[in-house]
């Protein structure tokens, strides 16, 4: 790619991200072949915030806020829910997730779904009655996976949940779901 002028450059990159908002400023900086400092000017000048921020604004859009009342004990950080529809989390990997292969154990990963999961059906205990997980990349210490959970349907007390796990834009889990809450169970 040959160098553009400021103006066509931003402009460019206001698009890519409104189209791919998880871009690092590195994968950026590699796109439009400039340094990481001047994405990050560019960034500035354009008020488009940080990788983590856009996230943040993503799952907040909308107006729908996160129900502070909500009770979450999952793996990493709940960022919205919509109770009965969606929810969304963001979980950094660190050392002690790792296994011997030296990539994050996929245990981790499962957790994340599974929390999330629950956290949508907006119940305090459920039971994941089938599940049909799929391990598709590994993952590095320091990474962010940002997790989303969608009920895609439900039948009388039933939840059919699917569960990406996503780094930057690449799919590294997923899961589907048939969870049932214990408080429906006879």
């Amino acid at each position: 790619m040959s160098r553009l002028k400021k103006q066509e450059r931003q402009l460019q990159l206001a698009e890519k991200l409104n189209n791919t908002p998880f871009l690092t400023d590195e994968e950026l900086a590699n796109h439009f072949s400039v340094s990481v400092p001047t994405i990050r000017l560019d960034r500035l000048e354009l008020g488009i915030p940080e990788l983590r921020e856009r996230i943040r604004a993503m799952a907040t859009e909308n107006n729908q806020e996160v129900n502070e009342s909500l009770h979450y004990d999952g793996f990493g950080e709940l960022i919205d829910v919509t109770e009965g529809k969606q929810a969304l989390s963001i979980m950094k990997t660190t050392q002690d997730m790792v296994d011997r292969s030296g990539y994050i154990d996929p245990q981790f990963l499962y957790a994340q779904a599974n929390s999330l999961a629950k956290t949508v059906m907006g119940v305090p205990v459920a039971l994941a009655e089938v599940g049909n997980i799929k391990h598709k990349n590994p993952v590095s210490v320091g990474t962010n996976l940002i997790a989303k959970a969608e009920i895609v349907r439900q039948r009388g007390p039933k939840y059919f949940i699917w569960v990406t796990i996503k780094d930057k834009v690449q799919e590294v889990f997923r899961a589907k779901f048939i969870m049932e809450s214990v408080d429906t169970r006879g």
